[in-house]
């Protein structure tokens, strides 16, 4: 090979190395590893030929002179073996091998700034990524000191974001952070979610699979990182509401009615209200939404589902009009950390102790503008594991969708007598309604948008919707009703409007790629958390975009319930065939009963909303015993004539929550699997229970609960006043000292409630 050299080549390396004289050992070493690695010569037969030629050309045996011959040698092998841009790329790699370790000291140095660290990134970055990179001990090592120091400190986070989020994708978020310059801070947990699973879809150095790159994609997207809100507090003296979580219950709810007040006057630096206007003008008159990332928030089994609160800007108006409600909305979401529900719920799970701090996302909102109107086509949540399957055909393991049209907070809220649209991935079009009456009846019929003309979200009727919009997509989404048949549109030419429609979703599901690319992104995400995962998403112009990704918490089901036999009738106080899952819920003492009936007589909002403080009460009271809690329809609704209107902090203590629907109008499906207020019971492993007494083969023993000695008085005689309608049945008292037991078996979908003699603690 040596009587072959081309000298014009060796000559161009030289040159190459020349533009980097400080790193020519550097090159050396690297050049010397790959022509091993290669075959091409090892480095003992290197240094073999380099003492032939020293002694051929006369010159003595030095470490100098070797060292001198070994260097030349290595540069003429490699310049003949490889091609110019294979030359180029290794000596760019011996540049990021400097840069990364200069890049890993400033990192892992405690004092440096996130601006030092910025700095020593983008050296490093600025240098072309090729198809040669450092190695993956070094990049890890990198990667997981940026994960810790900018995004999250979670170790379960970080040992799963360190296989996907690389150097270079910290390069491209950081100029989009917002930081303080006084304190250090994370981009918390709803952020740390949606970068993941954007990288686990389409990482940086692999090779993208065409249909995700196709259509995947996040909302333009700025982080306020937690050191800003750590600051704030500072700035205006307000750091003893870092005391504020340790005040009792009923304080914490008191002077959280107070809070915005006391954050209204308070103000930012003005560096950081700089800050504020350049994210503002690079946004522009677009709508956003300001969004919670608590540093707990999102967490492995801690979903923190809705606990904080996220504000939508129509973000319409000069800069300086926009800035104002923008500040506005942060006090907002800065407040709900100190609400009493996120407080309590941490108190719950052991968590009252961490120095929790707020982070913010702030996205352009998905959509387009039709008239006054913006909002998506489609938002909604997708879960990996599908818990409510009320068909034996549907395969758990492929998911379950919550669809709606619009603004995704009716798909993650119990809106209501409003019904999204649920998704089994393995059979999309499989509904729990039998009837056309009945599809139409749990059908979507409000929409949320922004109303750009009047500053604020609000919820519009879909028939007035349909007359104001002509959205091209509506043909995707509606079904018509003639002369009782059900069925959607053929063609997007055919004139829908006339007859009655309603939202199903059938063109949508059937007619666009969605369905696949939701099975496809949920195996793919799910495969590398290595458990279930849930995903918040809208749906435009083709297009799919991840707003949030969390593991999903499940609740921990039993491999296999007996269903204790000969079970004597009037022992079963209910039994229920929707929404099994295998449970055992033994040795409830209490039963709270919200009679239905009764609660649907209260003529006035003020008196429903006083059976939710009952039922607050209540909970305080039973926390340190096992109870039940049955009562009307749906639990945690907005609408206050479907059901109590409660939180997660007014029944954290229950066992079991069982949900009466007494039929109005036919059957009633489940649906508040998927909600915030659903996940929040699955936490609390919460037993929920849904129960239609009037459908044929189910018991709901009525007379137990409605004659058996109530004692609300006794445990509450601050609301005794409301005993015609809440009852507090002490089990033992008046079951010759037996007990309530739960049994639910998911694989012949049957459950019952039953009385019988306290049973062994499992």
């Amino acid at each position: 090979m040596e009587n072959n050299w081309d000298i014009f080549k060796i000559y161009r390396l030289i040159r190459k190395k020349n533009q980097y004289p400080h790193l020519t050992g550097l090159m050396d070493i690297t050049f010397m590893e790959v022509l091993e690695q290669r075959g091409i010569i090892s480095r003992e037969n290197l240094y073999q030929k380099a003492i032939e030629h020293l002694k051929s050309d006369g010159l003595p045996d030095t470490e100098e002179n070797r060292q001198e011959y070994v260097e030349a040698l290595t540069d003429a092998y490699f310049a003949n073996t490889f091609t110019p841009a294979e030359i180029e790329s290794y000596i760019n790699l011996a540049r990021k091998r400097d840069k990364a370790q200069t890049l890993s000291m400033v990192v892992n140095r405690d004092q440096a700034t996130s601006m030092e660290i910025q700095r020593a990134l983008r050296e490093f970055c600025e240098i072309p990524m090729g198809e040669v990179y450092i190695s993956p001990e070094e990049a890890i090592g990198i990667r997981v000191a940026l994960i810790s120091r900018f995004i999250s400190n979670q170790l379960p986070f970080i040992s799963l974001a360190k296989n996907h989020i690389t150097i270079r994708d910290m390069d491209l978020i950081l100029p989009r952070v917002l930081w303080s310059r006084r304190r250090p801070g994370r981009l918390g947990g709803k952020a740390a979610g949606m970068i993941l699973a954007y990288k686990i879809l389409l990482p940086l150095l692999e090779k993208h699979d065409p249909e995700l790159e196709a259509h995947v994609r996040v909302p333009d997207t700025w982080y306020l990182n937690s050191g800003v809100f750590s600051e704030f507090l500072d700035r205006n003296n307000l750091y003893l509401f870092h005391t504020f979580k340790y005040k009792t219950r009923e304080e914490i709810e008191k002077e959280f009615l107070h809070l915005e007040e006391k954050f209204k006057y308070a103000t930012f630096a003005p560096e950081v209200l700089d800050d504020f206007r350049k994210v503002l003008e690079e946004i522009g008159e677009h709508p956003i939404i300001i969004r919670s990332s608590s540093l707990l928030e999102d967490n492995f089994g801690l979903a923190f589902s809705g606990k904080y609160l996220s504000v939508f800007l129509t973000n319409q108006g000069d800069l300086e009009t926009r800035l104002t409600h923008f500040i506005r909305g942060l006090k907002r979401v800065f407040t709900s950390t100190f609400g009493p529900d996120p407080i309590l719920y941490r108190m719950d799970h052991g968590l009252l102790d961490f120095d929790e701090r707020m982070a913010m996302v702030v996205q352009k909102v998905v959509g387009r503008r039709w008239g006054d109107y913006f909002f998506p086509f489609v938002s909604g949540v997708l879960f990996s594991r599908n818990v409510y399957a009320w068909n034996p055909k549907i395969r758990k393991e492929e998911g379950l969708g919550r669809l709606v049209l619009g603004l995704g907070t009716r798909a993650v809220d119990r809106v209501g007598s409003d019904y999204p649209r649920m998704i089994p991935l393995s059979h999309p079009r499989l509904r729990p309604e039998a009837t056309a009456a009945q599809v139409k009846k749990y059908s979507q019929k409000q929409v949320d948008v922004l109303n750009l003309k009047a500053g604020r979200m609000e919820t519009v009727d879909f028939r007035t919707l349909k007359e104001q919009v002509d959205h091209p997509d509506l043909f995707y989404a509606v079904s018509i009703d003639r002369d009782g048949h059900l069925a959607p549109p053929l063609f997007k030419t055919q004139d829908w409007k006339e007859g009655e429609s309603c939202l199903t979703f059938e063109n949508f599901l059937e007619k666009t790629p969605f369905v696949p690319l939701a099975k496809k992104i949920l195996s793919k995400i799910e495969a590398a958390y290595g458990r279930p995962v849930d995903i918040e998403f809208a749906w435009d112009e083709n297009q799919f975009y991840i707003l949030q990704c969390r593991s999903l918490s499940t609740r921990k089901e039993l491999d296999r319930v007996k269903i204790p036999e000969n079970i004597s009738p009037e022992r079963v106080l209910f039994t229920t065939r929707a929404g099994i899952s295998n449970s055992i819920v033994a040795n409830m003492e209490y039963i709270v009963y919200v009679n239905p009936r009764a609660y649907d007589l209260l003529p006035t909002f003020q008196e429903k909303m006083e059976i939710a403080g009952v039922v607050n009460t209540l909970n305080k009271a039973l926390a340190e015993k096992r109870y039940a809690l049955m009562g009307p329809g749906r639990w945690g609704s907005n609408d206050i004539n479907l059901g109590v209107k409660v939180t997660y902090a007014n029944i954290n203590k229950a066992k079991l929550l069982v949900e009466v629907a007494f039929a109005k109008e036919g059957y009633t499906p489940e649906v508040s699997y998927g909600t915030h207020f659903f996940q929040d019971l699955v936490e609390a492993d919460i037993v929920i229970v849904p129960l239609f007494p009037d459908d044929p083969g189910v018991v709901l023993n009525e007379a137990f609960l409605l004659s058996s000695e109530n004692l609300l008085s006794r445990v509450a005689p601050e609301v005794q006043d409301c005993e015609k309608v809440v009852r507090v049945i002490h089990v033992p008292s008046v079951c010759g000292g037996d007990y309530l037991h739960l049994y639910l078996d998911a694989d012949s979908q049957q459950g019952v409630g039953f009385i019988g003699p306290r049973e062994e603690e499992a």
